[in-house]
């Protein structure tokens, strides 16, 4: 099916964002809403993109992850308000884990004055960012390197993280489901991130609210496992009442006030 240059400019927006308010594409895209109403109607047959209660949102694959480039767009603003508010709580003097993810490499660079770190990382963009700063020690693990994002994976890179024990083990996810199961696609990933949370003494997840309920085909771990989320919105009622549960600390990032 063939769209207009208005049509694309639509789509692209949706995949940058991820899920977003149809009275905010047109507001953002200069657009009248009854254009865009039948512009979203039109995008929604391909399968590409489905419509929720007064907004349209990116459809998912539970094989398939979006590619880095995607990734590194979608939310980046709910990203790094997040990894602001990880990384005011994180001490000076800390060790931690980070894995592989946008989100964590927002919180990276956030890193940037603390002093004392000490990081292990399987994600050669987070040991990039964090190699400006003198006042951290990264540890890189070895392994396979994925092309796409630079993601350290395989049995080296598991051995590599069994030998320590930190402080904060600080990883993202791509799906949480309904049930609190968090999701990945690359079973190599899982295999690493499963490592990183056997031992870490707390383990803090970061995902913006577009995880929940995001479909995935492997599971990584149960919502029991994580000490503290990090996410830009709160979760709904549900949710919220299955991480009160399971005891489960959810800290909701703030935008910066804009002077």
């Amino acid at each position: 099916m063939a769209f207009n240059p208005r049509q694309l400019s639509l789509l692209q927006a949706v995949r940058e964002h991820g899920s977003v308010k149809t009275e905010t594409l047109a507001e953002q895209l200069g657009i009248p809403l009854q254009t865009v109403r039948r512009d979203l109607q039109r995008l929604t047959k391909t399968a590409m993109l489905e419509r929720f209660h007064g907004g349209v949102r990116v459809v998912d694959s539970s094989t398939r992850n979006t590619t880095y480039t995607e990734r590194q767009r979608t939310q980046a603003q709910a990203k790094q308000d997040i990894a602001r508010q990880v990384a005011q709580a994180i001490p000076n003097g800390a060790s931690l884990f980070m894995n592989i993810g946008t989100t964590v490499e927002a919180v990276a660079r956030e890193l940037l004055q603390h002093k004392g770190l000490r990081v292990i990382t399987n994600n050669l963009h987070v040991a990039h960012i964090l190699a400006a700063n003198p006042e951290c020690d990264v540890l890189v693990a070895g392994g396979t390197v994925r092309h796409e994002d630079l993601g350290v994976v395989g049995e080296a890179a598991l051995a590599f993280i069994r030998q320590f024990k930190v402080d904060i083990g600080l990883i993202g996810i791509s799906g949480i489901d309904a049930d609190g199961t968090l999701r990945d696609y690359d079973m190599r990933e899982v295999m690493v991130a499963r490592a990183i949370v056997a031992q870490s003494r707390q383990v803090w997840l970061v995902a913006d609210h577009s995880k929940f309920d995001r479909p995935a085909m492997i599971e990584m771990a149960p919502l029991r496992a994580v000490h503290t989320l990090f996410t830009d919105r709160a979760p709904g009622t549900a949710q919220q009442r299955l991480m009160e549960d399971l005891g489960v600390r959810c800290v909701v990032a703030q935008a910066p006030i804009k002077a």
